[in-house]
């Protein structure tokens, strides 16, 4: 049965209809692809954000910890000046040598020692001393260690700086 130019035109714009242009499908295709490429820079972003907060928080922790250690050393440390030639020194000295063993291994060291130059960041002056000996802006003595971890400094060093002797007059 042949067909009649009605049904061929009822067929022909019921399928025209049904295809969408190229050029639409194109445009939203490429605006998918878009919002696919900032869903996955935006994830990756927040990856790093977080790992980088993580970081934080750990070192934060850590430095936290490592302070209340070293409240524990100055103690140990005190207990030694009072007991400079009892019994027990011999044992302090044990406890501290594992101390700072501990403090070693968790790549703390300390900073602040006689004849290094004072550094602000590194180093609190609580007093200057003249001298004559000493040369100006060192460290001549040391009231508390300070600490560092890596580069960090946990503690800043409580220090006596020497400086010039002052004429008088």
């Amino acid at each position: 049965m042949p067909s009649s130019p009605e049904s061929d035109t009822q067929a022909t714009p019921a399928t025209d209809h049904a295809q969408p242009d190229i050029g639409e499908l194109a445009a939203e295709l490429e605006r998918i692809e878009d919002r696919y490429k900032r869903a996955l820079a935006d994830l990756d972003n927040y990856r790093k954000r977080a790992a980088r907060e993580m970081d934080t928080r750990v070192a934060a922790a850590q430095a936290a910890i490592i302070r209340d250690w070293l409240d524990v050393v100055d103690s140990v440390e005190r207990a030694m000046q009072m007991e400079a030639n009892e019994p027990c020194r011999e044992g302090l000295d044990a406890v501290l040598g594992q101390m700072n063993s501990v403090l070693a291994r968790e790549g703390v060291h300390r900073i602040g020692a006689p004849g290094e130059r004072f550094d602000p960041e590194r180093h609190a002056a609580i007093a200057v001393q003249d001298s004559a000996e000493a040369p100006d802006q060192t460290i001549v003595a040391v009231q508390r260690s300070g600490f560092a971890l890596g580069d960090q400094v946990i503690r800043p060093a409580q220090v006596v700086v020497a400086r010039p002797p002052q004429s008088g007059g």
